[in-house]
């Protein structure tokens, strides 16, 4: 049987897939998991559960919710809410547990379930686990008086909006300044424009009107076309790009080239070091991080240490060393002062505000680092299991990374959250890159077709 979580918790087609039953199921395990775990005390538990905008999380957020009341928790629904925004609301409210029902930057037929403990932080692989050998199991009811109670608590999220405002500081710390924000039709529609407006920024929406079936539909970061064009019209600063439940962020320059994450965090991490707030002169990324990244931050004396992808192994590593910021080329910021996941509309508002600071446009501040030429190559219809075990495709790595030597470096690896290989190639040249890049990905699918 495959295993349900991936690197960003279970996710898959709603209602194919990703079912009523399987939700809650999956609720009804996590509490008695995470009650186990001694995580709620003597009191009656409670849980906090948001959903991004997709028409499928309404059915699945009313198996969620079912879930865990009657497994005996308390349930306080939060609406459509960021996925941030239950991380910070489950620790500021002392919540013992939150879900959040999202794909992220997925397309709209699929969904998702995340999890997240007490003080709002992604659960680990051993308590994945251990929800989902338990998951369908059979259980003693709680009945009468014992079963959960349901309520709905929309304000909060205006206390996550005041928090992302007060992380800059000083009150409208961005005025002055023309930023286009693409929402992705999704779950920061409403609040990332209020957090940059609040902070004095003049504000141009756009992709900010969900429907429940326009999520990530040719909008946000991962369909930057039309916030480029619209920066370029408006004459704006910058743009800022999210995605459907708003945990990463992209940028679009003045001058209409993108900011990704690896030049975002590289921009971060040097504002850190010279306010001495960057612990150790650490950041965190992962091996999917552009070779030229990790250049920059050693030629500014920034040590840069990496981790599996995904932003909960990014994460990890930031708890166990108290480093400050981290996070992955495709948007995922944590700055560990403000938030314990990546939270776009944050990463935005700091990158902002460091414009604004220096008196440097976007484009300056990004050319701290040279972005080596980078080719990634989804192969879908592949066993990914084998792509690490396969000596074929082993053999073919091999060669191809000794064939760039210092000058590039190769990555293959099972995504954690799509049916694909990701075969990744920098190089000093694009054609080289991409020559390299497509010869891996035929040969996985010599090697690994299904």
């Amino acid at each position: 049987m495959a295993r349900l979580f991936g690197t960003d918790g279970v996710r898959g087609v709603a209602n194919e897939e990703l079912t009523a039953e399987l939700a809650l199921d999956l609720a009804v395990a996590a509490a008695h998991i995470l009650g186990e775990a001694g995580a709620f005390g003597e009191r009656r538990p409670f849980a906090l559960v948001g959903r991004d905008p997709r028409a499928s999380g309404e059915f699945l957020e009313a198996a969620v919710v079912a879930g865990l009341a009657s497994a005996g928790v308390d349930v306080i629904r939060l609406g459509v809410v960021p996925t941030p925004a239950v991380a910070f609301l489950v620790n500021s409210m002392s919540a013992d547990l939150g879900v959040m029902i999202s794909a992220s930057h997925n397309p709209m037929p699929d969904n998702g379930i995340k999890f997240f403990q007490r003080g709002g932080v992604k659960l680990d692989d051993y308590l994945e686990d251990a929800i989902e050998a338990r998951v369908g199991e059979g259980w003693k009811r709680p009945i009468g008086g014992a079963v959960g109670r349901i309520t709905s608590d929309k304000g909060a999220v205006e206390a996550y909006v005041a928090h992302l405002v007060s992380s800059l500081g000083e009150p409208m710390s961005l005025q002055g300044l023309k930023v286009v924000i693409d929402c992705a039709n999704g779950a920061a529609s409403a609040t990332a424009p209020k957090a940059f407006a609040a902070q004095g920024a003049t504000v141009i929406a756009i992709h900010a009107d969900p429907d429940g079936l326009n999520i990530n539909d040719n909008a946000g970061s991962t369909h930057m076309g039309t916030l480029v064009q619209r920066v370029l019209d408006e004459g704006a600063d910058l743009g800022i790009a999210l995605d459907g439940d708003a945990d990463r962020c992209l940028a679009v320059d003045a001058q209409g080239n993108i900011v990704d994450g690896d030049q975002i965090l590289a921009i971060l991490a040097i504002a850190l070091k010279e306010d001495h707030r960057l612990i150790s002169d650490t950041v965190v990324v992962t091996v999917m991080s552009n070779l030229g990244m990790i250049n920059a931050m050693r030629e500014h004396g920034i040590k840069v240490d990496q981790t599996k992808v995904g932003d909960r192994y990014v994460l990890e590593s930031m708890n166990a060393n108290g480093f400050a910021l981290g996070g992955e080329q495709s948007g995922h910021v944590i700055i560990s002062e403000f938030a314990n996941t990546g939270d776009g509309t944050l990463t935005g508002l700091h990158l902002a505000a460091r414009i604004v600071a220096t008196g440097v446009p976007l484009q300056g501040l990004a050319s701290v680092m040279t972005v080596l030429p980078q080719v990634v190559i989804n192969v879908r219809g592949v066993d990914k299991l084998r792509a690490g075990i396969d000596t074929g495709v082993q053999a073919a790595v091999s060669a191809a990374s000794q064939r760039l030597g210092d000058t590039g470096r190769v990555l293959l690896r099972p995504s954690g959250t799509e049916p694909v290989v990701r075969v990744m190639v920098e190089a000093p040249t694009d054609e080289l890159a991409a020559e390299i890049a497509q010869s891996l990905a035929d040969k996985v699918l010599e090697r690994l077709a299904l």
